[in-house]
């Protein structure tokens, strides 16, 4: 039970992160109007889930999460450069870096133990946020699969959650688009832990390059 509580906590929106600043491109699809209705942020969302970040940022975890249960420190700075070296564009560098910074000394100082202080302080810089989550739960020896899912889940549903605010989409259509993707969530979350990091790769062309648009975006909420 504790395990479950432990995971809710590290993922609610009230986590000290700052994911709500960060929209991960949506902003500059809305902006151009590639999404504008509850069907095409659909399809946006299932793209980013099944092609881009979202499955990438799940592989990233699961070997931060094995680094971590084995006490590799030197892997897990070597999967920490990995990850920063992917992200695509200064936005979503910054949207994962500062995300994963706020986590991992968010989390050492509240559910600090040697396991997880040792390899955290090997990451004295940038973090991947998939990389922080990851090894927090991997050195408090958290079940991988639970693991996986809810950060599925809080990546789905802050991009929801960014939708409200920047599309016009309103609660009901946000939260029947979160219940029509969860099985999607559970599915490929599934998949994951039989994965190396030769399956990394994404091909969400259109967000890549949104996200460079967003840079220069002449109106904008969002950092990303």
């Amino acid at each position: 039970m504790i395990e479950a509580l432990r995971l809710m906590a590290w993922l609610s929106p009230g986590y000290p992160v700052g994911a709500y600043a960060y929209s991960h491109g949506l902003e500059a699809a809305v902006d151009s109007g590639e999404v504008g209705d509850e069907a095409s942020l659909t399809e946006w969302l299932v793209d980013v889930l099944a092609h881009g970040s979202g499955r990438n940022d799940l592989i990233l975890l699961a070997h931060a999460h094995a680094a971590a249960r084995a006490g590799d420190a030197r892997a897990l700075v070597d999967l920490n450069d990995l990850a920063l070296a992917l992200a695509p564009s200064r936005e979503l560098h910054l949207e994962t870096s500062q995300q994963g910074r706020s986590f991992l000394d968010a989390t050492t100082a509240a559910w600090g133990t040697p396991d997880l202080e040792r390899p955290a302080a090997a990451l004295d810089g940038a973090v991947a946020y998939p990389v922080a989550v990851g090894l927090a739960a991997g050195a408090h020896r958290m079940a991988l699969p639970p693991v996986l899912a809810g950060f599925g889940l809080a990546f789905l549903q802050n991009l929801v959650s960014a939708a409200l605010r920047c599309a016009p989409i309103g609660q009901s259509a946000g939260t029947r688009i979160i219940a029509a993707l969860t099985p999607r969530v559970t599915a490929l979350s599934a998949t994951i832990p039989a994965l190396s990091l030769d399956d990394l790769g994404s091909a969400t062309l259109n967000l890549d390059l949104g996200s460079f648009r967003h840079e220069t975006q002449y109106s904008r909420i969002f950092r990303s």
